[in-house]
């Protein structure tokens, strides 16, 4: 995990998927790729994805609030 100029931060994973989630994030991509007039990686289309789907940030909880449960995540089929 590295930090980002921007104040977020970047991990590199490994997840191993079957070629059906494959092909569904290369249309993702190619959706976005149409929206946004430009090429776009499957790194970037997984990206987008689970920023749209999470809820915002709240870098400062109270304490005694839990986080986010990890169910809230997209669910990918496949081994990790």
């Amino acid at each position: 995990m590295h930090a980002l100029p921007d104040g977020e931060a970047e991990i590199s994973l490994v997840v191993r998927l079957p070629w059906e989630d494959v092909a569904r994030l290369g249309q993702e991509a190619g959706r976005l790729a149409s929206q946004m007039q430009r090429p776009v990686t499957l790194d970037e289309a997984v990206s987008y994805r689970l920023r749209s789907t999470r809820p915002p940030a709240s870098h400062a909880k109270p304490s005694g609030e839990q986080p986010a449960a990890v169910s809230a995540l997209p669910r990918i089929t496949g081994t990790a």
